[in-house]
């Protein structure tokens, strides 16, 4: 087995570093819009209490959520109403959920049975460089 070179450049690993914190920061925005975005195309609508279940959360915990996501423009709420996702909300859905198929395609590819390779598909996706993701689509075709 070859031995990965590691970079002892402190500029190079602290990028690393910080484009990991970043997408640890994004992670749960993602998993929110695309998960009312299949909530809207399964039932018609996205509610609070469909959020709580399908993430085995709290009512409180999605609301706090929702709230961030209407901050960042990610979605819309009435009262009484559901969860709408905005135009930058929608296109955001369909960007993970396109890159977590490619990601879960390439891991049943490369011979992961299909429930570890969802469940690894919803971690890895959120870390996939553009590149990388780009030579998985490549790989699985």
């Amino acid at each position: 087995m070859s031995e990965v070179k590691k970079n002892s450049n402190p500029d190079v690993t602290s990028h690393r570093f910080n484009q990991l914190r970043a997408a640890h920061q994004t992670e749960l925005a993602e998993d929110y819009v695309e998960m009312i975005y299949e909530l809207i195309n399964e039932k018609g609508e996205a509610r609070s209490v469909d959020l709580a279940e399908r993430f085995g959360v709290s009512n409180p915990t999605v609301n706090a959520s929702i709230q961030r996501l209407q901050k960042d423009g990610l979605v819309q709420t009435m009262p009484y109403r559901s969860i709408f996702l905005t135009k930058k909300g929608e296109e955001l859905a369909k960007f993970c959920k396109n890159r977590h198929e490619i990601v879960y395609k390439f891991l049943l590819n490369i011979g992961v049975a299909p429930e570890v390779a969802h469940s690894d598909a919803e971690g890895l996706e959120h870390h996939v460089s553009i590149e990388t993701l780009e030579a998985f689509k490549n790989y699985i075709k």
